[in-house]
């Protein structure tokens, strides 16, 4: 039975301790976050807001990133941006992740998140390869320029050091085959203060396309002395235990793999925890499952843009079941809970898992891209010291 509920006194003991696990085998530390399992929940634009956090919390114990925002949006305190900074009562440890090109700008975004958010965790954005971002320098291609990612670096550690919020950065491979920059950015995190890295297994030039390079992520782990976290290609608990154990990596990131499957989180602490796997969910525990989301989301705002926003978790959901393509089609337009409960009734509640969907991927993939999209005269030199990247926060998600 998936668990679809969980009081306060569940999610964590204290505001360093996430999870309520008596042994430090698993655990992940963070700063003075105790993250037990060693699971993260990626931010994702558009998903990863407090309704989904609090379904993928009520699953099992982790780190549960807020969705990117930019840091000038909060700095000139864009309505868009603030809006996107709403946790709910049981997340006692919030995390954020922040997008930003600006030494200053990024260090008084990240005081005020911890001064006026009581943020407990700050991560930092350069893996993006999304063309929009790139093409004026930011995402998976600022880590290329050295001395610009080591001068935002240290002011975001500065300024989250009087309040004891440790920072973390998410990177990629590099900007593709040719342009690794990985290494690099793993000793300047090291070497800046930082926590911890993330490492999604790819270039931006793949962007979600091809297989993440595992290899990557183990010499990563082996060049640096913090935490190094994993993402990529894990749709299944057993695949995270897979990549720990290839790697050496301290814990794992999940994406795309918790797609319309929060249960991930419980089959995650099953796995560390060392307990056997529960059964697939059928159909109907997947309608509650999706209930719940509903019900988190309309909670947010209002019944019809809460369920607008659930439109596009439906596919996820029933990826794979016999559902047929006008009930698909109807659910993807649902805008009323009479609505919503009319159409899932329609649903066999006994119909089992579609065991084939196991272990393949889900969400956006696409194919790799030609050329990475850059400014001019990008990789001419690795510094980037004095270069004007305000236009790089320009209509990026998170204001």
């Amino acid at each position: 039975m998936l668990t679809t509920t969980l009081s306060d006194t569940d999610l964590s003991e204290s505001q360093h301790q996430i999870g309520c696990s008596d042994s430090d085998k698993s655990a992940l530390r963070v700063g003075p976050l105790k993250v037990d399992p060693p699971v993260v929940l990626a931010p994702m634009a558009g998903i990863t807001n407090a309704a989904f956090r609090q379904l993928c919390r009520e699953q099992g114990a982790g780190l549960y990133v807020c969705e990117m925002i930019t840091s000038r949006g909060l700095v000139e305190r864009d309505r868009k941006t603030l809006s996107m900074l709403k946790f709910d009562l049981g997340e006692r440890v919030r995390s954020v992740q922040l997008y930003g090109v600006d030494p200053v700008i990024m260090a008084h975004a990240t005081e005020i998140l911890c001064n006026e958010y009581s943020v407990s965790h700050v991560d930092l954005n350069f893996g993006c390869p999304v063309p929009k971002v790139t093409r004026k320098g930011g995402g998976a291609a600022l880590p290329y320029k050295r001395d610009r990612l080591r001068m935002i670096l240290d002011a975001a550690v500065k300024a989250t050091a009087p309040y004891g919020v440790p920072v973390t950065i998410k990177t990629r491979i590099g900007i593709d085959h040719d342009h690794q920059t990985f290494l690099d950015a793993g000793r300047i995190a090291e070497d800046s203060g930082c926590a911890a890295i993330a490492l999604h297994g790819r270039t931006a030039q793949q962007a979600y396309a091809g297989k993440a390079d595992w290899n990557g992520i183990a010499a990563l782990k082996a060049h640096v002395s913090i935490p190094v976290l994993g993402n990529g290609d894990i749709w299944e608990a057993a695949d995270a235990l897979q990549m720990m154990s290839q790697t050496g990596v301290d814990g794992v990131v999940i994406g795309r793999g918790c797609l319309g499957r929060p249960w991930l989180f419980r089959d995650l602490a099953d796995a560390y925890a060392g307990r056997p796997s529960q059964p697939l969910p059928t159909l109907g525990e997947v309608k509650r499952m999706l209930r719940r989301h509903a019900e988190l989301l309309v909670g947010l705002s209002d019944e019809l843009h809460g369920l607008s926003d659930l439109r596009k978790h439906m596919a996820w959901y029933f990826k794979g079941f016999p559902v047929g393509g006008e009930l698909r089609h109807r659910l993807g337009m649902v805008s009323s809970f009479v609505e919503l409960d009319h159409l899932l009734s329609q649903l066999d509640p006994d119909v089992s898992f579609p065991t084939s969907e196991l272990g393949s991927p889900r969400g956006r993939q696409g194919a790799p891209r030609a050329k990475v999209a850059l400014p001019d005269g990008w990789l001419t030199d690795t510094s980037g010291r004095d270069l004007d990247l305000a236009a790089a926060e320009q209509g990026i998600s998170g204001g």
